[in-house]
């Protein structure tokens, strides 16, 4: 029986561990961060402007009514014989319609509510955009900070094992004790860059888990055989023409501005006389005379209301100078923003071409710090090389993996901003990262 059990659980404990990728934390991101939620929010409240728009333009139904208790004392000096104190309660309503037929100010504001819209849409892209950059620069620190980890960790082996050296070597009269106190410092140096590193990596995993709103589990690294992609296209002057006009933060302030020229309209407009249709229907009881007691009164009424604004004390005036200051300003935001897309997309872009000739150098000098350490190896087997050689050799592969690793990662980063600072930065691009990770590789 036992025999069978175990070989039940072989098959599952060796089952190989697969990490999460950069899809899965993005999932997870979508779904618990807060910020992220928030902008989800912000973009349902703004939609909500075109019906608050519409408003103006629709008719609008009230209704009113009052009741009071009234102690009079009337006197009529012609006849006294209809003096009185008459004491009653008088009650009315009124039901009131009232249907727009000229407000120009309302129409424009039925415009400026459909720009608020498309701002609202402007900002939640940004804000799904922001999220990939967030969850992807998390995911890549993480990433880092443990090859950074691997590499200190592999530095303090040599310098131990140095330092283990000249203690024997002291011991037995071959090194001075110089060589010994220079090895133990070298050691300490070594473990506190140890500990920065650990930290280092504490704080990487809490960034991520602050996002997605749990602990993150083993991830993804990418593949050794993964090979990064030139931007497309290849001629940086037509990705900085793409971001002037389709940078989402030029959309944004593109919408800004075009708000605030409306609302010069708007403003003017405050000169412009208003037409309404209005209908009335009630009824009211109150006291006649103490002849005639109290009376009931049905009353229906409807017709056209015209109001000509002729001084308001200057306040349309200066409001038409307020909005046309702001025009200005929401014009040279706009020229700011595209000067500032231009600009962070020849950065990323130059970052992108850069960063692709350092991997491949990388990538040259790992492979000879590879065949290095299998000189020393060799060497060592035959004589002519110490373990101290070994050591050195095997530390330099792992501090160049690290910078490969950083290479590679800052690379990729720099192509998820590239495309968002043209604006088309999106699940696509998650996805091909993706492709590039290896879920069997645990780290």
């Amino acid at each position: 029986m036992k025999k069978l059990a175990w070989l039940l659980i072989t098959p599952l404990l060796a089952s190989p561990v697969f990490a999460a990728d950069l899809m899965q934390v993005y999932r997870e991101a979508q779904q618990n961060d807060p910020n992220f939620a928030a902008a989800q929010a912000t973009l349902d409240a703004g939609r909500e402007k075109i019906p608050q728009g519409r408003a103006g333009l629709l008719p609008s139904l009230s209704v009113s009514g009052s009741s009071a208790w009234n102690e009079n004392e009337v006197a009529f000096r012609t006849n006294p014989a209809l003096n009185g104190k008459p004491q009653f309660n008088s009650n009315s309503y009124q039901l009131t319609l009232s249907q727009p037929l000229f407000r120009w100010q309302n129409w424009i504001a039925y415009d400026q509510s459909k720009m608020q819209v498309v701002q609202a849409e402007a900002n939640f892209a940004q804000a799904r955009q922001d999220l990939i950059l967030r969850v992807s620069q998390a995911y890549f620190d993480i990433i880092y900070a443990i090859e950074n980890l691997k590499a200190v960790r592999a530095n303090k082996s040599a310098i131990g094992q140095q330092l283990e050296s000249a203690k024997k070597n002291f011991e037995v009269g071959t090194a001075t004790i110089t060589d010994s106190h220079e090895a133990q410092a070298r050691f300490d140096l070594a473990l506190a860059q140890e500990i920065a590193a650990e930290s280092d990596l504490e704080v990487k995993q809490r960034a991520l888990e602050s996002i997605i709103g749990k602990e993150p589990g083993p991830l993804a690294t990418t593949r050794k055989d993964a090979t990064l992609s030139p931007p497309q296209p290849s001629d940086m002057k037509e990705w900085v023409s793409a971001a002037e006009k389709d940078s989402i933060n030029v959309q944004i302030q593109q919408a800004v501005a075009d708000i605030a020229a409306r609302e010069m309209d708007k403003q003017r407009a405050g000169h412009y006389p208003t037409i309404d249709l209005v209908a009335n229907a009630g009824s009211s009881k109150s006291f006649g005379s103490t002849s005639l007691g109290l009376l009931d009164t049905d009353f229906q009424n409807i017709g056209v209301q015209l109001n000509l604004p002729l001084f308001q004390g200057g306040q349309v005036v200066s409001r038409q100078r307020e909005a046309a200051a702001n025009r200005t300003a929401a014009q040279s935001n706009l020229e700011a923003a595209r000067r500032g897309a231009a600009l962070s997309t020849r950065q990323y872009y130059l970052g992108v071409v850069n960063g692709l000739a350092q991997v491949r150098a990388l990538k040259a000098a790992l492979i000879s710090s590879q065949s290095a350490l299998e000189s020393n190896k060799l060497g060592y087997e035959v004589g002519v090389r110490i373990n101290i050689d070994v050591l050195n050799a095997e530390n330099q592969v792992y501090v160049t993996r690290r910078d490969l690793a950083k290479a590679t990662l800052d690379t990729l980063m720099a192509q998820l901003k590239l495309k968002a600072a043209v604006g088309s930065l999106g699940e696509d691009d998650v996805v091909q990262i993706n492709t590039l990770l290896d879920p069997t590789n645990v780290q």
